[in-house]
């Protein structure tokens, strides 16, 4: 009777941990507004940031993440890589490199509404 009732105990906490969602998944895609940035510091990533390359700050995603960005006054998309830590200003979802910016319209107004998802 004890190992039937064990085995019903572990099928309900299996069946149960599958429906939890981590953190990071909860943040897999969303909207707000970013704005963009060009230092030549480190990251928090420890790479050298490079307002040439695609990439993009995220408060919570993994270092490396695939993220499709698109403005949403425009269409325009890009996919950058999350490599650093960020935005600290309330109401901002995405720090975008000055090259990221760009290919999505960004960098005259040095904010927008975009929407994003984690694509890898």
């Amino acid at each position: 009777m004890t190992s039937k009732l064990s085995s019903i105990a572990i099928a309900a906490l299996v069946a149960a941990s599958s429906s939890f969602v981590s953190f990071s998944d909860a943040q897999a895609a969303g909207c707000g507004r970013a704005s963009w940035y060009a230092l030549h510091s480190r990251t928090a990533s420890g790479e050298r940031m490079n307002p040439n390359l695609m990439t993009a700050a995220h408060r919570s995603l993994r270092f490396g993440t695939k993220v499709k960005v698109t403005n949403a006054n425009n269409g325009k998309s890009v996919v950058v890589r999350i490599n650093d830590r960020g935005p600290f200003i309330r109401g901002r979802v995405l720090d975008l490199s000055k090259a990221a910016a760009s290919n999505i319209g960004m960098i005259r107004s040095g904010h927008a509404k975009i929407c994003y998802e984690v694509i890898g």
